[in-house]
């Protein structure tokens, strides 16, 4: 990245934005910001994926003299239990992120989330330690849930720091689609340890696999992420701070505690709270839910399930980064519009195509809740962090995204199953999806456009000098630049 607006020329207060204000994206740079959050979301959805696919065999050694529904039990419990850690450690790590920045936070942020997940694999069971077992694999699940809590915010507001203001929801799309190859190659690993060595290989060793595994990836997320600078926004931020006060640093936008930031910040944080409910009730009906669906419902086997759902993963992992883009094109607001009437209108035919039996039937209906998914998911990533200025945006979003994850993201396929079980009526899921999406498209009502726009706090960000220069020429003419909006330039320089 090149700009300098620590120097006293462009944090002058009294002036017009100038050419050496505006961030020229480091291409090289952005790239390796990209592949390192993009490997770590993988790691993260990966984790999600195996754990979910294993949770019948975790039952079995952990908990081998209870009975199948209490093994169960266990298993979603303990995997609810990385949801419940999610909130603390969005706050805690989203708190430091904007205090001693972006880059070494997430770093250590993946190193927990690694270190956690290949612990799994080597954990004794039952047969050896007996109660200590379950004990342990509940914490190292905290410990995941408190690592990943700061990994998805931070890892958003970092991708949206680097990107350029016309192209931030591609380059933003592209950590959802980390996520959900992720969740694919868990499933993916899974199902052909299970295919090949058997379910009593499974129980009795060869669970482990996929978790060291998980060591492997993480290392290579690691050395991604350590060879990444800061991003600039933040440096910027930093060096117009370098001499104020707490008090001063409370007028520019960092509160001084979460209480502080949740008074300042209410309305963001309730708006990025209803398009998370909207977009991940969506995304884990399809990741969380269908397995399940089809197994216990429609009767297919968990292999068939599982390999049912792993392209259509793929499929709409593919479609993320198209969506970002029309976002970038058409606006953030249009493209969830279209999501939240794309998924009440399409729902229910979806959940009758997957409801009909037919494999064809089933994968039509999966790929239509991929659609729906990608239509709302792929903003996420560029809609959130725009939502609050840079001072406080990786808490701001490690606060509203995880505690909207904890309540709808990992309780969708608790939700969706009690609901099934309560009405008898197949549909009921469906409904509940389009009730989300309701409340999303209000929360996309209430949020302002973002897209081609600079991040508040932010000075704009462009891809070449020539970009920077007739950003500055057409100031006074750009319906998506507002002087009075950004850092160190006041209204009364546009006179």
């Amino acid at each position: 990245m090149r700009s300098d607006p620590s120097s006293t020329e462009s944090r002058h207060p009294s002036r017009r934005l100038r050419v050496s204000d505006v961030t020229v994206v480091d291409k090289g740079m952005m790239r390796r910001a990209v592949s390192g959050m993009v490997v770590g979301n993988t790691m993260e959805w990966y984790d999600v994926g195996v754990y979910g696919y294993l949770a019948v065999t975790m039952g079995r050694v952990f908990l081998p003299t209870a009975e199948p529904a209490v093994q169960i039990l266990f298993s979603l419990g303990v995997f609810a239990a990385t949801y419940i850690a999610r909130p603390l450690g969005g706050i805690v790590f989203g708190r430091l992120g904007d205090r001693v920045g972006r880059q070494k936070v997430l770093a250590t942020t993946l190193i927990l989330m690694a270190t956690s997940t290949m612990l799994i694999g080597v954990l004794p069971t039952y047969a050896l330690i007996g109660a200590a077992a379950p004990v342990l694999l509940v914490v190292l699940k905290l410990l995941q849930g408190f690592s990943t809590g700061g990994e998805y915010a931070g890892a958003t507001t970092f991708i949206t720091e680097y990107a350029p203001d016309r192209r931030r929801g591609f380059f933003a799309s592209f950590l959802d689609m980390g996520s959900y190859m992720g969740f694919a190659l868990g499933a993916a690993v899974v199902t052909a340890l299970q295919l090949a060595l058997g379910q009593e290989a499974m129980t009795s060793w060869a669970w482990r696999l996929p978790f060291l595994l998980a060591g492997v990836i993480g290392v290579v997320a690691i050395w991604f992420r350590l060879r990444i600078e800061e991003s600039p926004a933040f440096r910027a931020t930093q060096a117009a701070q370098a001499e104020a006060t707490e008090r001063q640093a409370e007028a520019e936008g960092r509160p001084r505690s979460v209480w502080a930031m949740v008074r300042q910040y209410w309305r963001p944080i309730v708006i990025a709270m209803m398009l998370v409910a909207a977009s991940n009730t969506v995304g884990y009906a399809l990741t969380s839910y269908m397995p399940t669906y089809l197994t216990d419902a429609l009767g297919y086997s968990p292999i068939d399930g599982t390999l049912l759902t792993i392209p259509v993963l793929i499929l709409l992992a593919v479609l993320l980064p198209l969506t970002g883009r029309l976002s970038d094109r058409v606006g953030r607001r249009v493209v969830m519009w279209i999501g939240a009437a794309t998924t009440v209108v399409l729902v229910v035919p979806a959940f009758l195509l997957i409801g009909h039996g037919a494999q064809w039937s089933t994968l039509l209906g999966l790929a239509l809740l991929a659609l729906m998914t990608a239509l709302w998911v792929s903003n996420q990533a560029a809609s959130l962090p725009a939502l609050f200025p840079t001072a406080t945006r990786y808490a701001g979003m490690g606060f509203a995204y995880n505690i909207a994850i904890a309540v709808f993201g990992g309780t969708t396929p608790l939700i969706v199953q009690a609901l099934l079980q309560a009405t008898g009526d197949d549909l009921a899921p469906a409904y509940f999806l389009m009730a989300t999406s309701v409340v999303g498209a209000v929360g996309v009502l209430w949020m302002r456009e973002s897209s081609r726009r600079p991040l508040p706090g932010s000075m704009p960000a462009v891809e070449t000098t020539e970009e920077a220069r007739e950003l500055v020429r057409t100031q006074d003419d750009n319906p998506n630049l507002d002087t009075s909006e950004l850092p160190f330039v006041t209204a009364g320089d546009r006179s």
